[in-house]
């Protein structure tokens, strides 16, 4: 009865699915809701965020990228695994800048050899940071300072033994010295409250290109010598275009209309608990709201969020990296936002836990959260889980950033996923968040049907016609099974004119032969020509009978 269903029902499903939900953008895509004015404003924003700024625009004379998207690569605007060095001098773990040094930050290239700066051997201490991710900043910024601040425990009155504090700042854009301070909520410590300050901060200090917020180039250790040799271009390099948009706007735009990552299945798991019950979620506090203040676009305005963060920073002991940042203590480090996270590698503020699966990744994080700091406990009570709740924490942690329909894990929708689906369809049953199956199940009524597929089609990355002709899409009769495809290309193999034209010359020749041999005895390839689950004598019968020209 499943494979039976009417046109005209499966058209009912559809319509009513299409009025209640969508597809969750993918991590790296536009906010949904955004008007035609604010798309193109990301589209181009983003054009720039990738595009490798020269030193002839004002680039350098110091810098450790070029553009935004090195760092900032896994996708567009997401986690990365490039690194910046911090550098200073510990003095009994006090935090001491070098004398005649800037800041604590490494400029690692240069325009020149004799532009490029280096750690001073005065230095006794180095810091690595990993990239963070910029995903979804225009919900971060909107989540309302006051809202932070009602978590803030510095003292840890509650007795939890988690004793998060505000890092207040005032951001580069506020020319009132008197306005009150905000939220730091960007950065490993917390050191900046907006988008726009966040942009101009690594425009200046990453790319060495100075703005209308930091006009003064950084010299090379300090050495305003060399600078003046190395920097012929004046300040501010980052000048207005015609539109009226300097390159921190453009790249503001982008950063604050990247769209919340999905969360596959929405409804959560089972492993979400056992996060709370370690106390993770003390300091990733799983849940936000944006505020409604009027002058914020609708697509922003009054949203509910998931980042797992809290903004604030926290004493991580010896996970801590040693450098002070304004109000931010050496051993402190912002909790960083958890959304995409299975596709962050590494993982750690330093890079400590990388390689491997997300499984191993995500075990050997939580680990490095003890034995000191305010996460030592939660490190402690996940050690002493039992293994399948330990199993269950890290699905759920893999579910942040999935993408819906993406059955294998691997970040995409293909016929791969296809199969999965249908699997999943023709064993029908309950499918509970927690089910494997539940990344089929969009709409979340406890089954794979129709109504899903519908949004499957939408998902899926691949030919989605009707190359028979029969009014029926093509995926439809391959859900079916109203039509074979042996080839896994997501065409009906009936619309493949010549089955045993391996590579696509147009004739059967020894070409074709020679890659079934080297297919014998696989499943799942061209070569199972008659797709009967395995390249073997059947198929080379086949191929030997279409010999020549295909008809």
């Amino acid at each position: 009865m499943r494979l039976a269903l009417a046109a005209s029902t499966v058209l009912a499903l559809t319509a009513a699915s299409h009025a209640q939900l969508a597809l969750q953008p993918r991590a790296g895509e536009p906010l949904a809701g955004l008007t035609p004015g604010q798309l193109a404003l990301f589209n181009a924003g983003r054009t720039l965020y990738a595009t490798p700024i020269p030193a002839s625009a004002g680039m350098g004379p110091i810098f450790n990228k070029t553009n935004c998207q090195s760092c900032h690569s896994n996708p567009i605007g997401g986690w990365g695994n490039a690194s910046v060095m911090h550098f200073g001098i510990s003095d009994k773990g006090a935090f001491i800048p070098v004398p005649g040094e800037p800041q604590s930050l490494l400029q690692e290239f240069a325009v020149s050899e004799f532009c490029k700066e280096h750690v001073p051997s005065s230095a006794n201490l180095t810091a690595i940071r990993m990239t963070n991710s910029s995903m979804a900043f225009g919900m971060v910024e909107a989540v309302p300072d006051a809202a932070i601040a009602a978590l803030e425990d510095p003292d840890d009155l509650n007795g939890d033994g988690v004793s998060g504090r505000i890092h207040w700042v005032r951001p580069l854009e506020e020319s009132n010295a008197g306005a009150p301070l905000r939220a730091g909520r960007f950065g490993w410590k917390a050191q900046v409250a907006t988008v726009l300050s966040f942009s101009a901060d690594a425009t200046r200090n990453e790319m060495g290109i100075t703005n209308r917020l930091l006009m003064e180039e950084n010299a090379p250790n300090g050495d305003t010598a060399r600078l003046a040799a190395c920097d012929p271009v004046p300040e501010p390099e980052d000048v207005a275009d015609t539109q009226g948009f300097a390159f921190i706007d453009r790249v503001t735009h982008f950063q604050r209309y990247l769209s919340v990552p999905p969360q596959t299945p929405k409804s959560g798991m089972a492993g979400e608990t056992v996060f709370v019950s370690v106390g993770c979620a003390k300091c990733h506090v799983p849940e936000w709201s944006t505020s409604n203040a009027a002058g914020l676009e609708d697509a922003i305005r009054g949203k509910v969020i998931r980042p797992y963060a809290d903004f604030m920073l926290h004493d991580m002991g010896l996970q801590g990296d040693g450098v002070s940042d304004g109000y931010a203590m050496e051993t402190e480090l912002r909790t960083p936002t958890l959304w995409n996270l299975r596709t962050r590698d590494p993982m750690m503020h330093n890079g400590a836990a990388a390689g491997g699966t997300f499984n191993d990744r995500v075990r050997t994080a939580i680990g490095l959260h003890g034995p000191y700091g305010e996460a030592a406990s939660s490190a402690a009570a996940f050690d002493a889980l039992p293994e399948q709740d330990k199993a269950r924490l890290v699905a759920f942690l893999d579910s942040l950033g999935k993408i819906e329909f993406d059955g294998n894990g691997d970040n995409h929708v293909t016929v791969l996923d296809l199969a999965d689906f249908r699997t999943a369809y023709l064993a029908g049953g309950t499918v509970t968040p927690n089910h494997h199956a539940a990344v089929h199940d969009i709409d979340q009524d406890a089954d794979v049907d129709l109504a899903d597929f519908a949004f499957f089609m939408q998902a899926f990355e691949g030919p989605n016609g009707d190359c028979n002709g029969n009014g029926v899409p093509d995926l439809r009769d391959l859900l079916d099974g109203t039509s074979a495809d042996a080839d896994l290309d997501a065409v009906p193999d009936e619309c493949v004119p010549c089955p045993a034209d391996l590579n696509g010359s147009g004739t059967v020749t020894g070409a074709d032969l020679g890659l079934l041999l080297g297919m014998w005895g696989q499943s799942g390839v061209s070569g199972d020509i008659n797709g009967d689950g395995e390249v073997n004598g059947a198929d080379l019968g086949l191929l030997l009978g279409a010999w020549g020209p295909c008809q």
